[in-house]
């Protein structure tokens, strides 16, 4: 007993080895600092695994017993902050299954029958992952409910729409924040998409090529609600896809954020005077006494670079690899943890401070009504008395060049002057030029017209009580 305890100190795989590994190479391959988040995954699988060879016959009740048990001790440690991870060890694997056999010698050295760290860290990568994308997915929706709110409140709160950063056409806040929700949509449907290839159960693949042991897979997957299992023993351990796509999926949701982040730095300063963001969540000035500074919305945008660059780390460990397992995907961990911490952050955060912004209505209002943006709206009047599209365009910016000339605004001409460059134009025109009449006249699928519809269809969605 006391040999096999003092020759498993040595390492796992020490057995062909004669030398101890030089201390440098334990820091250098270690990756239990950052790993160890994945415990209770390595535990669960454990359990799932030790049960089937147990149903197997491959180890004994009694030996099942004393695994289950140490197991259920070690997780009760790691709990408590009792259990020490040590670095030697390399991996949350080593030290689990060393804290085992130290409490079960022989049963514990059992425990690795019918599997390698190969398929192992693969099953907890899976099992850890599954989870936090659906968390994320609830982030995501519970900010789409906080948005579809705000806009229900903005029905009326008429900004100007923007392309190529200049003023376009009116829009309501309602409609302009709607246009995120969609964004948020389509991550939410590319993580759920993800989430029938994260459920894939890699256990039992072992090292590459799977066991001559009678193990049954089915078992393990259906104990721990894998609803697919690996068909190819190779690919299931050298398969990294599911940890790109997620980090992919991640980068997209990312730079809709970062958009948002973008607009509201942009709509906080005193040349948009659009929003006012709550002293909680800005910060001030070391100098400058009378800064007020969105560094909130601003660190989001910054982080999105962080989130790249971990997609751009796991592509290239990737990109070279040769069938099956090799220990450059242990850098597939690291990237991974830290864009699921930055995300899951600023989805929180996001969402908080959101709830905490003043909307600067009448300025809004005022800059829609400025630069001439309803010409689009008197091009469409044209159309309507039967004039070519093409041709009202012309008209319209001729019309428009005119009123630059006189500084004057398309509203402040009278029907004689309209008339100069087009006998269609009758009095009708002047309840068309007001930017509540191009909001409300826009009742195309989509458009301004149509957001208290919008947001009908969006509260049936994200399971929100319909306001009336």
């Amino acid at each position: 007993m006391e040999t096999i305890e003092r020759d498993f100190i040595k390492k796992l795989w020490a057995g062909r080895f004669t030398e101890e590994t030089a201390k440098s190479v334990e820091e250098f391959t270690q990756s239990i600092l950052f790993d160890k988040r994945l415990w209770l995954f390595d535990i669960v699988g454990s359990i799932a695994h030790a049960t089937m060879l147990s149903e197997q016959g491959i180890i004994t009740k009694e030996e099942y017993s004393e695994i289950i048990g140490g197991l259920g001790e070690i997780e009760q440690e790691i709990k408590s902050g009792k259990f020490k991870f040590d670095e030697a060890l390399e991996d949350i694997h080593m030290n689990i299954e060393d804290a085992l056999i130290k409490k079960s010698p022989v049963a514990g050295r059992k425990l690795h029958t019918a599997r390698s760290r190969n398929d192992q860290v693969a099953l907890d990568i899976r099992f850890y992952l599954s989870g936090v994308t659906e968390t994320v997915i609830i982030q995501i929706k519970d900010f789409q409910k906080t948005l579809t709110n705000i806009a229900q409140n903005n029905l009326e709160t008429i900004m100007p729409g923007y392309t190529h950063l200049q003023r376009a056409q009116p829009v309501t806040l309602a409609h302009h924040l709607l246009a995120y929700v969609e964004m948020f949509e389509r991550d939410k449907e590319r993580y759920t998409d993800a989430l029938k290839r994260i459920d894939t159960l890699p256990l039992g693949a072992c090292a590459l090529a799977g066991t001559t042991l009678n193990i049954n897979r089915e078992s393990v997957a259906r104990q721990l609600g894998f609803k697919r299992i690996s068909g190819n023993s190779i690919d299931a351990v050298s398969d990294r896809d599911f940890v790109i796509e997620f980090i992919s999926n991640s980068s997209i949701l990312m730079m809709h954020l970062s958009r948002m982040a973008e607009e509201l730095v942009l709509w906080s300063t005193k040349e948009f005077s659009f929003i006012e963001i709550a002293d909680a969540y800005t910060t001030g000035s070391s100098i400058m006494p009378q800064k007020k500074n969105p560094d909130v919305a601003e660190l989001i945008r910054g982080k999105t670079g962080r989130v790249y660059g971990a997609l751009v780390s796991i592509l290239t460990t990737m990109k070279a690899l040769p069938l099956a397992y090799n220990r450059d995907m242990q850098e597939d961990k690291e990237p991974l943890f830290d864009v699921i911490d930055t995300i899951t952050h600023v989805l929180h955060v996001i969402n908080e401070m959101f709830t905490h912004i003043k909307f600067n209505k009448e300025r809004m209002r005022k800059t829609a009504a400025e630069g001439f943006s309803l010409a689009t709206d008197l091009a469409e009047y044209l159309v309507t008395k039967g004039m070519p599209f093409r041709s009202a365009h012309e008209v319209t910016g001729n019309i428009v060049g005119y009123c630059i000339g006189k500084s004057m605004d398309l509203h402040e001409l009278t029907i004689e002057e309209f008339k100069k460059f087009s006998d269609l134009i009758e009095n009708d025109i002047y309840s068309r030029l007001t930017i509540e009449a191009s909001v409300r006249g826009r009742k195309s699928y989509g458009g301004t017209g149509e957001v208290e519809e919008q947001i009908k269809r969006l509260r049936k969605e994200l399971d929100m009580e319909i306001e009336e």
